[in-house]
């Protein structure tokens, strides 16, 4: 079962009204993500940035109508705070390591890639993991790969030795951008390194 399913079923279990508690201890259960960790990202809630993360989902807890579904929570978290949680749960299995908003949101021994954004998703770098160089005997990035993030705006950055994008706008990475990202390394994987 995927962690957006087991989510939905988990908030189904709490008959009263959800609050922010709820929702957090629900994504740290299942997604292992720690919420209290990721700022309001969305400049439209700017007025909201005094409050706290929690403050601020139960602020708009107070005035939302109808049921709050996993699907519902999931959108709101991905509004307020860029936490993908249906993206998230779709990359099971699929050998890509993703850090982000401080932390390690997906994360298993045999996977190939790592895509790993900074401080308020502004910058992303994607690089190989040590269990991808130890069984292709590569040092950097397949060269489909390369090109492949290239053509999205990638470069290759020798400080950081990953290949690397930081939104000229200074804002947030779209998650747009984020999928085409993520959609060029499952393709590469998926064409040359299923096998690994």
């Amino acid at each position: 079962m995927k962690k957006a399913e087991m989510m939905d079923q988990h908030l189904e279990t709490y008959e009263e009204k959800i609050s922010s508690t709820e929702i957090w201890h629900t994504v740290d259960l299942i997604y292992k993500i720690n919420l209290d960790e990721a700022p309001i990202v969305n400049k439209e809630m700017e007025g909201m940035s005094s409050l706290s993360g929690r403050e601020a989902i139960d602020s708009f807890l107070q005035q939302y109508e109808g049921t709050i579904t996993g699907a519902k929570a999931r959108s709101i978290l991905n509004e307020m705070f860029g936490v993908n949680l249906d993206a998230i749960s779709s990359l099971e299995g699929a050998r890509l390591a993703l850090y982000s908003k401080g932390q390690w949101i997906v994360q298993h021994e045999k996977d190939l890639f790592v895509v790993h954004t900074g401080a308020g998703d502004i910058d992303v770098k994607v690089y190989p993991t040590n269990y991808f160089l130890e069984q292709t005997g590569l040092k950097q990035l397949p060269t489909n790969l390369q090109q492949e993030l290239a053509s999205i705006g990638y470069y290759f950055d020798d400080t950081k030795d990953s290949y690397y994008y930081s939104n000229p706008t200074g804002e947030a990475v779209s998650d747009a951008f984020k999928g085409k990202t993520i959609g060029a390394i499952l393709g590469v994987i998926q064409q040359s390194f299923a096998h690994l």
